[in-house]
């Protein structure tokens, strides 16, 4: 491992963090509550689909080619129906749900909630996210079939922490113009993510 390995790995990070950092930016934005340790929480999924992602494709390369075709088949279609879903619920909520001045007070809201809901299933909203943007990722993991496990392991982790800190970045820049979009910030949001989908699904459907 050399610099241009670690050069390479950091360059990979910085373009498949490129959908969960603007999935990212579309959460800040519907969410103005969110702390620095959640959103350290939040990210975390994302960093930890990501380092998955391409250590899931090696391995799939490695070990299990006959599966790979028929499992690559379904994987933009997978991206596009859970990011559809996921933004289609957020504008549903930005439409009907309650106003910031109807909240109650001491209430857990936005990124807070997911973390304190005792079904857990906000949280499991942004699980979908990680895996759904975390799809481009599987290809690299295709693309490094020459690095050994050792390579193959480092460059998935440099992909993630550089996920992690995009991500971070992006929910707080989210904050900042969700305040500018003030009580139509979550359905902005919910319509990045439906786009989003569209153009994973456009670029594994071209491929």
């Amino acid at each position: 491992m050399n610099f241009m390995f670690y050069l390479s790995s950091v360059l990979l990070g910085v373009g498949l963090a490129m959908d969960a950092f603007t999935v990212s930016i579309a959460n800040g934005m519907s969410n103005q509550n969110t702390g620095f340790g959640t959103a350290l929480r939040i990210t975390a999924v994302y960093a930890f689909f990501q380092f998955t992602m391409p250590m899931l494709g090696w391995f799939l390369v490695h070990e299990a080619v006959n599966a790979l075709s028929l499992f690559n088949r379904f994987v933009p279609w997978i991206a596009l129906i859970l990011l559809v879903h996921l933004g289609g619920r957020m504008i549903f909520e930005g439409l009907h749900g309650r106003s910031e001045a109807n909240r109650v007070e001491g209430e857990p809201d936005g990124l807070e909630a997911t973390l304190t809901s005792p079904t857990g299933l906000a949280l499991w909203a942004f699980l979908l996210q990680g895996i759904a943007t975390s799809i481009d990722a599987l290809s690299i993991g295709f693309a490094i079939t020459a690095y050994d496990v050792k390579m193959a392991f480092v460059c998935s982790t440099i992909i993630a922490a550089v996920t992690w800190g995009m991500c971070v970045t992006g929910i707080f820049i989210g904050k900042r113009v969700g305040k500018l979009f003030s009580a139509h910030a979550t359905i902005v949001g919910g319509i990045i993510l439906v786009l989003i989908g569209i153009e994973v699904f456009a670029k594994g459907a071209l491929l």
